[in-house]
């Protein structure tokens, strides 16, 4: 379904009305495992919303020549939460202010959302992997400077394991096999069907949304520990 975008005198004047506040960065403290001799360290971040940007975005949203500035290195090596914010506009002039750029710029432009962030823009997401939006929902982006209206690219980014390639191998998996987080504490779960990210320099570090963090209640857990999916023992009849 297209984004329905408000008139370019009501666009103004939210750029105009755009309070730029400095927030805290995007991925809230993160839960560490307690790593036995010989195993990884591993890392669980809440990815709250977030954007990520192409240069001539940058430049449209915040004004000709203009770079993202650096505010805070995310625990990926290279990887920052930028100074800048943008608002995201969605149907029926729904929009949350104030989210944050993430650096360093990219070759497309995307929107990482929670579901209920969803609910509150009038947006169906769905769930996807970072960079596959073909096909997704788009919206409008307001900065100080001027609005972006992109055609696709909103997404619910699917929870998901970065790590490098020994990391792999000690886990006995590959780039794009699945796992389990098993969370420990007053309100442990397991989340299913994270999508394993393998290179060669990642850090060992799960990412999930604000609604999978809330629902686990990720600040109190005692234990988090990635287990790789067995294959199904059903049998053909």
């Amino acid at each position: 379904m297209p984004v329905a975008i408000p008139p370019s005198s009501q666009i103004e004047d939210i750029v105009r009305r755009i309070v730029r506040q400095q927030l805290a960065g995007p991925s809230g403290p993160p839960a560490a495992a307690g790593a036995s001799a010989g195993e990884p360290k591993l890392v669980v971040s809440i990815s709250a919303r977030h954007v990520h940007l192409t240069d001539a975005d940058v430049e449209t949203l915040f004004g000709p020549g203009r770079k993202l500035t650096p505010h805070k290195d995310l625990y990926q090596d290279g990887f920052y939460a930028a100074e800048e914010t943008v608002m995201v506009i969605g149907p029926r002039r729904r929009m949350l202010p104030n989210v944050r750029v993430l650096g360093p710029t990219r070759d497309y432009s995307q929107v990482e959302l929670a579901f209920t962030d969803g609910i509150s823009l009038g947006i169906d997401l769905p769930v996807r992997a970072s960079g596959k939006i073909d096909g997704t929902p788009g919206c409008v982006l307001a900065g100080p400077a001027g609005v972006v209206e992109l055609k696709q690219g909103v997404i619910r980014a699917e929870r998901h394991v970065h790590m490098n390639n020994s990391d792999a191998v000690r886990y006995g998996v590959k780039n794009g096999d699945r796992m389990n987080l098993k969370i420990s504490g007053p309100c442990g779960m397991t989340l299913e069907d994270l999508l394993v990210r393998a290179d060669a320099t990642s850090k060992l570090e799960v990412h999930i949304d604000t609604d999978e963090g809330n629902a686990c209640d990720l600040d109190h857990a005692t234990k988090v520990e990635l287990v790789k999916q067995e294959p199904c023992k059903c049998h053909d009849h």
